[in-house]
């Protein structure tokens, strides 16, 4: 019925000309078993990893957004997919606004890390960066074979996502507060804590051709993990959600972002039990069904491209200095997730020493806008980009270039978070991040 009702809704509306044309693109980019992945080694492939994405072509240079269902993708990395792409779109890396998904069971790059690792003769292995080169170029001639079409007007639409996403903070029972609740929470006193601050609302924006709806890009705030950590490579309860979006609506392109999701994770609703994924990604499906069943539409006459250049100080805590990493690093001894994290804090550190600023680029769509923020930035960030722009529906993707880690609030460092999991100084990033934010969402920002 929501189908039936929804296409004959939408085929009232008259077709009307515009100077934008729009396509889609996909390629499978599921490592092999045996490659490295974040949790360690793919043992399994329990469903199979895409990037999915739109390139959106006007008067200006193109548009590229693409989501792939890896982990992260980190420094060089990042920088390699958004070139590679770009040459394949016709059109500038800054202008490819890239995201991961961020399941655990999945790839995650950070090529000149792994570098640093084969250097220090390390037997752990961060990355493939052959097999990373290989799903670059799978995706690129999915761009390059991509086809175009009009498209006249954009639509946007929410729904309320319930009992899926809740905070990482919740408050121990000695009355002290804790950031440590996980996306899969067996202690019965944690889970059943509050969910505490999240965004409820699962958005979307979507691409029209006269009546026919083309593509719809949607986000949710939350890690998107339900079980993980045995090395069964799959893009989890969002990956479920999006394909049976995908079999529903086989005419328009569904392409799933995770938002600004560093402190909001499945936790309060889900304890690991196999049996809860398929639960999870019912819930998000209702949404994701609700959210396209209400879009609203206007007239595509104008976009807008602002990209930001944000600048993080480097952590200065115990342990984050060149000297200590380098230490780590070359340490037989040292475990394998302390010496992985060296390595990446090193790429980091040279990043910030070449003076290479991070993209926060923002596609502006009249009444909708959507806005890519870098690595494990926490759920207030989007709350605050939905202000930034309170006239319009701001679509927020999360994980962008994730180089930094955990990206906290003022407030939530003020309660004593300190997760080992971040490169950035706590003291100056929420000012650093709000400011590239509202730069990127403001009409008036240089292009």
């Amino acid at each position: 019925m929501l189908r039936r009702s929804f296409l004959l809704a939408a085929s009232a509306a008259p077709a009307m000309t515009s100077g934008y044309q729009l396509a889609t693109f996909q390629a499978e980019i599921t490592p092999p078993i045996g490659s490295p992945i974040y949790t360690g080694t793919a043992r399994s492939i329990a469903d199979p990893l895409e990037a999915r994405g739109i390139v959106l072509r006007g008067p200006e240079k193109p548009v590229v957004v693409v989501s792939l269902d890896w982990c992260e993708v980190r420094n060089r990395s990042y920088d390699l997919w958004r070139s590679r792409l770009a040459a394949a779109a016709g059109t500038t890396p800054e202008r490819v606004m890239l995201s991961c998904v961020h399941p655990h069971d999945a790839p995650y790059t950070d090529s000149e890390a792994q570098e640093l690792l084969d250097q220090a003769r390390s037997p752990y292995k961060l990355c493939d960066p052959v097999f990373e080169r290989a799903s670059i170029d799978k995706t690129a001639e999915a761009i390059r074979r991509s086809s175009f079409q009009t498209v006249t007007q954009i639509g946007s639409g929410q729904a309320r996502v319930e009992q899926v996403a809740s905070n990482r903070r919740y408050v121990r029972p000695d009355g002290k507060i804790s950031f440590g609740r996980t996306s899969a929470t067996r202690d019965a006193y944690v889970r059943n804590q509050p969910e505490g601050l999240i965004d409820p609302n699962l958005k979307a924006v979507s691409f029209w051709n006269g009546s026919k709806p083309v593509a719809v890009l949607y986000a949710y705030s939350t890690h998107p993990m339900s079980y993980y950590g045995q090395g069964d490579v799959s893009a989890d309860f969002p990956g479920i959600a999006r394909r049976a979006m995908q079999s529903e609506f086989p005419g328009t392109f569904h392409v799933y972002c995770s938002g600004a999701s560093g402190d909001t994770m499945a936790g309060h609703y889900n304890d690991g039990n196999h049996a809860n994924r398929p639960i999870l990604a019912g819930r998000l499906h209702k949404a994701m069904a609700a959210a396209f069943h209400s879009t609203r539409r206007a007239p595509l006459r104008e976009t807008g491209f602002r990209n930001a250049k944000l600048v993080f100080e480097p952590r200065q805590s115990k342990g984050y200095t060149l000297a200590e990493m380098r230490a780590t690093l070359a340490s037989s001894a040292t475990p394998r997730r302390e010496r992985l994290d060296a390595a990446l804090g090193i790429s980091w550190l040279r990043r910030l020493a070449r003076k290479q600023p991070i993209d926060v680029p923002a596609l502006h769509l009249g009444p909708a806008a959507i806005v890519v923020v870098p690595a494990e930035a926490f759920v207030q960030y989007q709350l605050w980009a939905q202000a930034d722009a309170p006239d319009r529906m701001v679509l927020t993707l999360g994980y962008g270039e994730c180089a930094p880690g955990y990206i906290p609030t003022n407030a939530a460092v003020a309660e004593g978070y300190d997760d080992h999991y971040s490169w950035v100084d706590f003291a100056t990033c929420e000012g650093s991040l709000r400011t590239a934010i509202a730069s990127a969402l403001s009409p008036r920002a240089p292009r």
